[in-house]
């Protein structure tokens, strides 16, 4: 492994300069009434601190881990119409989830998701038949206005080209549809940098110890800093709960005798080492309802999902044996054994989805978004799906436009005012990118590799120039942080000085990919501990 020397804050250009330190950041948002403060990092609280920033409100974002360190960095990875929900005859739903995937990944963020083509696989005796899908597929591509072409049926042998790891014994045929994938903890970090740009003050590893009241009204909350135990508070007129799986804990803080609002599903997944190349995804039924998949993503094979009630604490969520089983024996139906030893496992990882309350199975359950105004007046926002982060962001933008006496209508510009598809930082063709960044290299020494070009391009897009410039200025940020992996070291600070990264985990997890490969070793950590170390 490299040997890094001490490289402290850095400004990368003038337009992008270093963050202000934690302790201006709590300075500053314990001077200021904000007119919105968010508490909840995940993509919810994320995309309604963009749209109040952007509606002119001053806005306060605070979580008590890490952004998107939750369940919003544990889904499926995809932007997708939700071909399930036909079974249940919501075709307004689908299209409306197809019109903001397209938006996503066509205008608002092409550099962070990509287009990925889906075969459904009909085996005899299967739950569905070759004619009900491939009528399903095309119902599906026609709510997205054919726009990733006309869902179709194939042969077995066609699909097998695309997927040679795809089970052919009892393969009738193969339904294609199209849909999105993305990197989750990258995008719901852009949309962090977004907010920002746009005026909101954020700060993470900051949990909420109580909150504060005046004349029973809910009006900001106390906090403590993880990283060195400081204490400050927050006021505001208003306060939004968007804490995921913990959005009842919070409102017991409001109210101690409030009644739960939501029910918890998991959804597990594993991550694998490829044996050969994928070119199309496998969503494979496993009865009427449920469908598992196998993406390809980052390199790797993401197997999954569960969905089962969870009613232990959110922080407790975790991977069972029981589930690396299920997920396995699963995606054994259409997938060949030697692509599913446990020997491939490098990660796994588990994610609370945030139902609606009531009985009935979770797999059955809508993924709707609820909105309630509580005893105190806070607002808690849970539930929804990552492909509507923005239409979430706006709809509880309408909601407090529309609270009893408009206590912030007047301040904010209303949602059909602003921008409807207002790119995310970054926004570029990563072709172009990837190109620039093999071209432009440094002239003395070596050039940029090709998967490093291509992996800065996909997951920062035109900022990914900085951190080549990064790279350029202090060579030894030039390398690999470890040999398997396209990252270099001047992502890691890169992630310090603009991307708010406290920890290891904050790094390794979420800013990189190098513990869902398998590669978080313990010099990496340790290489990573110091980079960090060395923030002004």
């Amino acid at each position: 492994m490299t040997t890094l020397q001490s490289v402290p804050a850095l400004g990368t250009h003038p337009a992008s300069g270093s963050l202000p330190s934690r302790a201006e950041t709590r300075d500053q948002l314990s001077r200021a009434t904000y007119d919105l403060l968010v508490i909840g990092g995940g993509i919810l609280g994320i995309s309604t601190a963009w749209h109040a920033a952007q509606s002119g409100l001053r806005v306060a974002l605070v979580d008590a881990g890490d952004f998107a360190g939750a369940t919003s960095s544990a889904s499926s990875k995809l932007l997708h119409g939700g071909l399930r929900y036909l079974q249940t005859g919501a075709v307004k739903l689908v299209a409306e989830n197809h019109f903001e995937r397209r938006a996503v990944s066509r205008e608002v963020a092409p550099h962070l998701a990509n287009p990925l083509t889906f075969y459904l696989p009909v085996y005899k005796g299967g739950p569905h038949g070759a004619a009900k899908l491939g009528a399903g597929v095309f119902a599906y591509s026609a709510l997205s206005a054919f726009g990733d072409g006309v869902g179709h049926v194939i042969s077995p042998a066609k699909a097998q080209r695309d997927v040679p790891e795809l089970r052919t014994d009892n393969l009738k045929a193969v339904a294609v549809y199209g849909d999105d994938q993305m990197n989750d903890a990258r995008m719901a970090l852009m949309t962090v940098r977004a907010a920002v740009d746009a005026g909101a003050v954020v700060l993470n590893h900051a949990a909420v110890t109580g909150l504060r009241f005046t004349r029973g009204r809910v009006t900001g909350a106390d906090l403590k800093d993880s990283t060195d135990g400081t204490e400050f508070g927050v006021t505001a007129r208003l306060v939004l709960n968007a804490t995921g799986p913990w959005v009842d804990h919070l409102r017991k803080m409001e109210d101690p005798n409030a009644a739960p609002s939501i029910r918890l599903s998991k959804g597990a997944h594993l991550v694998l080492k490829r044996t050969r190349p994928w070119r199309a995804a496998l969503a494979t039924p496993i009865d009427k309802y449920r469908i598992t998949f196998a993406l390809p993503w980052e390199d790797m094979l993401l197997l999954g999902t569960t969905d089962e009630e969870y009613e232990g604490d959110p922080a407790d969520v975790a991977v069972t044996e029981a589930d690396t089983a299920q997920i396995l024996d699963e995606a054994a139906f259409s997938i060949k054994d030697q692509q599913l030893s446990r020997d491939l496992i490098t990660y796994s990882f588990a994610g609370l989805r945030v139902l609606p309350g009531g009985p009935g199975d979770t797999s059955k359950a809508k993924r709707e978004t609820v909105v309630t105004e509580g005893r105190g007046g806070m607002l808690s926002v849970a539930g929804g799906k990552w492909t509507t982060f923005r239409h979430i962001g706006r709809t509880v933008m309408n909601k407090l436009a529309a609270l009893p006496g408009h206590p912030l209508a007047e301040d904010m510009e209303p949602m059909n005012r602003l921008p409807r598809k207002l790119p995310l930082p970054g926004i570029a063709n990563p072709n172009a990118v990837a190109h620039r960044l093999l071209v432009d290299g440094p002239a003395p020494g070596p050039r940029m590799a090709p998967d490093t070009a291509r992996h800065l391009a996909t997951h920062y897009g035109s900022l990914a120039f900085d951190i080549a410039r990064l790279a350029n200025e202090h060579p030894e940020l030039a390398e690999r942080v470890h040999p398997d992996a396209p990252e270099i070291w001047a992502q890691v600070a890169y992630a310090r000085d603009h991307e708010w990264a406290e920890t290891a985990d904050d790094v390794l997890r979420r800013r990189t990919t190098l513990t869902i490969r398998g590669l978080a070793t313990d010099d990496v950590r340790e290489g990573v501990e110091k980079l960090l170390a060395d923030r002004d």
